[in-house]
């Protein structure tokens, strides 16, 4: 939601609270009832899926063919063969066992990996790294705004797309969601929806007395609309929250209704928890594969729910750091730098592995600690918005991610 000036001056603590938890409470949004189509036969989607906590490249996608690979993983390393062996992706690169679904898509061309990127952030700190990450700054800090939210306001004034907003999922939208541009909001329901007579009486109190949550509860009954129109009742469901397999799937279906319908957003953002992996990571088993397969259904959620416009669809998978290439004394990883992004969806020129391998001997790692990094996501994201919205480079360079000049959009990862 977007604030008139004065509303926004008038804003305080309390009240911006109250307009959070009618958010969470109504699923509050923005979605005009009006098609659109973009130039062409292409009707993009773009949703952007964040892994919080930092996920571990090397057993997401394990360069098996490193000689140097095996010593440094010890106990979780993963092997080519036997019992649960990872998935072959080029004969050098390999995909976790847990991960079928990707390994499915990789196989189909309808996905593609980009292996030992990164930020330009080089710290080590959740908040600052996630801060970097969904800012789309050079460093932490700047936080008014997001690059998603910033990408949507640079789009073409009045055009359908824009005027759609951008979904946020969760309670609170993420910071790459938030700015100027209209933000949109769903989080799958955790407690049972207001009876039709509770929001007729706000919506006559607050329409005599508060215009912003009058438009908060007005715009969720929309999203409410569209979202019992995609099959997604008001009923409380099961499960756990966004670190469970079940949580991200319900996540990743409630995300897919949304922006597959024709009258809602074609651009979202979520966010997935816990994948700090300091002890007990587990190899083939256990927490991190428990953690790497929720996501695998997920992505076999979006494709389903997506289905008719998978074609147009690009799903962006990030984190905001990866972990140490060699094992802790828990079994664990540690903070680290270098780490894999995933992109899936009928739009993808897949079936690659995108990356400038740089080794795993210790002169070779950063700090030599860490995978070094050689592409920078920023380049990944510019490539692929790019391709489906039509924005130019300087554009990307200036607004989107403001100060990254010397970074070019990564060509051709959009067929």
């Amino acid at each position: 939601m977007v604030d008139d000036d004065d509303d926004c001056e008038r804003m305080t603590p309390s009240r911006r609270a109250v307009l959070g938890a009618a958010g969470a409470l109504f699923a509050w949004s923005f979605v005009p009832t009006f098609a659109y189509a973009a130039a062409g036969a292409r009707d993009p989607r773009f949703l952007l899926v964040v892994l919080r906590g930092a996920l571990d490249g090397l057993s997401a996608v394990p360069p098996i063919g490193d000689p140097d690979y095996a010593a440094l993983r010890d106990d979780i390393a993963l092997t080519r063969d036997g019992t649960d062996a990872a998935l072959p992706l080029d004969g050098f690169f390999y995909l976790h066992p847990a991960m079928p679904n990707l390994a499915r898509l990789y196989a189909s061309g309808q996905a593609a990996i980009v292996h030992a990127a990164a930020t330009g952030y080089r710290e080590r700190s959740h908040f600052d790294g996630q801060d970097v990450l969904e800012s789309g700054q050079a460093g932490p800090g700047h936080t008014a705004s997001g690059w998603l939210n910033r990408l949507l306001a640079s789009l073409p004034a009045g055009e359908g797309i824009s005027r759609k907003g951008v979904l946020g999922v969760g309670v609170v939208p993420p910071l790459v969601v938030r700015g100027d541009a209209p933000i949109l909001g769903w989080a799958p329901p955790r407690m049972d929806r207001a009876g039709t007579d509770l929001i007729q009486r706000l919506e006559d109190l607050y329409g005599q007395r508060d215009p912003g949550l009058a438009r908060a509860l007005a715009q969720a009954k929309m999203t409410e609309e569209i979202a019992q129109r995609r099959g997604m009742g008001s009923e409380i469901k099961g499960g756990g929250g966004p670190d469970s397999t079940d949580g991200m799937k319900r996540i990743a279906e409630g995300a897919a209704a949304l922006v597959g319908a024709d009258d809602g957003p074609r651009i979202a953002a979520l966010a997935f928890e816990g994948w700090d992996t300091h002890a007990n990571e587990g190899g083939a088993k256990g927490r991190l594969a428990q953690l790497l397969g929720g996501l695998d259904g997920a992505l076999a959620a979006f494709e389903q729910g997506l289905k008719p416009v998978w074609k147009d669809t690009v799903v962006m998978v990030v984190t905001e750091f990866g972990r140490t290439a060699r094992v802790n004394g828990t079994v664990g990883t540690d903070h680290g730098t270098g780490t894999v992004a995933f992109l899936v969806g009928g739009a993808v020129k897949g079936g690659r592995m995108i990356v400038d391998w740089p080794g795993l001997k210790p002169e070779q790692l950063y700090e030599k600690r860490d995978l070094k990094p050689t592409t920078d996501i920023r380049a990944v994201a510019k490539g692929v918005v790019s391709d489906l919205f039509g924005l130019s480079g300087p554009v990307l360079a200036e607004k989107v991610f403001p100060g990254s000049g010397g970074i070019g959009p990564m060509a051709g990862l959009v067929g």
